[in-house]
């Protein structure tokens, strides 16, 4: 590489989000040199700023806590685990309080302050503003592309792009936090257009697990023509195109399948004109992207019914993500933690959707924890001598075959057929899953054998290498858990399976592997 910006410091945080946020918060307060990479900038990018993030926020009453956990344990169908909820309730109410000198949390009408909604672009301003005084240092607009590791396979850093002076950077750090986000696959999820599943392709490379990988189908409902926040729509009622009420479950994976099967059929139409009277004064408050679309439109939302579109998720509102090996969310690779969306959320929610107000309290302890305990470790070795460094990343870098263009249109398109795609994500099967992979499969030996590409032209190929891989991890995790459970759902295998309660690993590049977890993250730490 020529004309390199070179750093060095104690730990290198990749992402810019609510996770990346509070874990560089927690590392610059220990004395480590802390340096964030963001793609964009920290403090508008990402689906946090979006939003109207609500927190898991629970007294510190053990029976309280008690009864919540296990009402959690209950729903996530065996893949929760306790400690870890406790850790998440308890570090969320100590520690989002801290942000009050940066942000202006309003009354809770008890003579108290309301810590646990929050509005999303104001409070990632916030946390730039706290992670900056705290003594990170910020890199907007600089991509990572590819993880750093030693001879002995550790990673010690990190190169990319600086989108906005056109030269690559290379960093050098005794120890990495993974905290780039979900994959919604480009599905036009507000916010998401950048959470491309960057960070699982880095680790991956590095010789990362992944964990909960098949729990990726989940839907926003928004107007047809934007994307917008779901607040509303949960007093919705849907109407096909002839005015027929669409009959559907409340909530979860068959209210999906109901309005994505008529969906298929035809234009399907929202009403809120039965939604509780205090909504409309408070929605602009509370979620204030939501209104805009509507009002450009000329539609009021909750006086006349207009045309939905479900947006896909992916792993933003699913939960699988960078299995999290020990209770300091290290991953198996040395020198690499990982937190918020780029981790396995299965800790905190089992086998259903943590979004909305878990994910946000995970985001905020896993980005604590990871920060603190990446910043120890560095510290320790903080003389270790200069080391001979090499790059993890091979897809779009290293082909293995003769160059040639590869069509990121043509792939991009079929990945989000596939992954969103309403025929495809909500009636999965043995025979649907096999068809796709093969698909995923011929797209990523397209990248691999041919695609190559240098500065920015890079960060996008590499975008689109993510998301194949992504995409085929989801397939295979799914593929290979034969049973539903929880938000995964197989219609060949529709019933919960009491032999398959663990939680399942995905892997590999090339060649994808996929292995019942063996240990929880407990006992492997013992």
């Amino acid at each position: 590489m020529n004309d390199i910006q070179a750093h060095r410091c104690d730990v290198l945080i990749i992402g810019g989000g609510m996770a990346a946020a509070w874990a560089a918060i927690a590392a610059a307060k220990t004395g480590a040199i802390t340096i964030m990479v963001d793609k964009s900038y920290v403090g508008t990018s990402g689906v946090t700023a979006t939003g109207g993030p609500n927190h898991w926020w629970v007294p510190p009453d053990p029976g309280k806590r008690r009864e919540v956990i296990e009402r959690k344990l209950a729903a996530g169908l065996g893949l929760g685990d306790p400690e870890w909820m406790e850790r998440v309730i308890d570090t969320t109410w100590r520690t989002l309080p801290e942000l009050a000198p940066y942000y202006p949390f309003g009354s809770d009408g008890k003579g108290g302050r309301y810590y646990s909604g929050v509005r999303g672009a104001e409070y990632m301003r916030a946390l730039r503003a706290y992670a900056l005084a705290a003594g990170a240092r910020i890199l907007d607009h600089h991509p990572a592309t590819q993880l750093l590791v030693n001879g002995d396979g550790a990673v010690r850093g990190a190169r990319g792009h600086a989108r906005l002076i056109g030269r690559d950077w290379e960093i050098q750090a005794g120890a990495v936090i993974m905290a780039t986000g979900g994959c919604a696959f480009r599905s036009g999820l507000l916010g998401s257009h950048g959470n491309t599943g960057d960070g699982y392709l880095m680790a991956v490379e590095a010789g990362a697990e992944l964990s909960g990988m098949e729990f990726s189908i989940q839907y926003s409902v928004s107007p047809a023509w934007a994307s917008t926040r779901t607040l509303p729509y949960g007093a919705a009622r849907y109407y096909d195109v002839d005015g027929e009420e669409i009959v559907q479950p409340p909530r979860g994976h068959a209210h999906f399948q109901a309005l994505g099967a008529a969906l298929l059929t035809g234009p399907v139409y929202a009403d809120l004109i039965d939604a509780p009277s205090a909504l409309p004064p408070v929605l602009h408050d509370i979620q204030p992207f939501t209104p805009p679309p509507f009002v450009r439109k000329g539609v009021d939302l909750f006086k006349e019914r207009w045309p939905i579109k479900l947006f896909g998720e992916g792993t933003i509102r699913g939960n699988g993500g960078l299995r999290i090996r020990d209770g300091n969310c290290r991953t198996n690779v040395p020198g690499l933690f990982a937190a918020g969306d780029a981790a396995t959320r299965e800790l905190a929610t089992g086998a259903i959707s943590g979004g909305g107000a878990v994910n946000s309290a995970w985001a905020l302890t896993s980005g604590q924890i990871a920060g603190a305990a990446a910043a120890k470790e560095a510290l320790a070795g903080r003389r270790r001598t200069m080391e001979r460094l090499r790059s993890a990343a091979s897809a779009a870098i290293h082909p293995v075959a003769a160059e040639r263009p590869v069509d990121r249109k043509a792939i991009e398109a079929d990945i989000d057929h596939h992954m969103n795609g309403y025929q495809h994500a909500l009636w999965r099967s043995e025979r649907q899953l096999t068809d796709s992979l093969k698909v995923l499969d011929a797209h990523w030996r397209a990248i691999r054998d041919h695609g190559r590409a240098e500065g920015l032209s890079l960060v996008s190929l590499r975008e689109t290498a993510a998301m194949t891989a992504t995409a085929r991890w989801c397939t295979a995790a799914a593929l290979s858990r034969r049973e539903s459970r929880g938000i995964h759902v197989r219609i060949d295998a529709p019933e919960l399976d009491a032999g398959s309660g663990a939680r399942l690993l995905t892997g590999g590049l090339d060649m994808i592997w996929t292995r019942p977890e063996q240990q929880r993250y407990a006992e492997a730490a013992a």
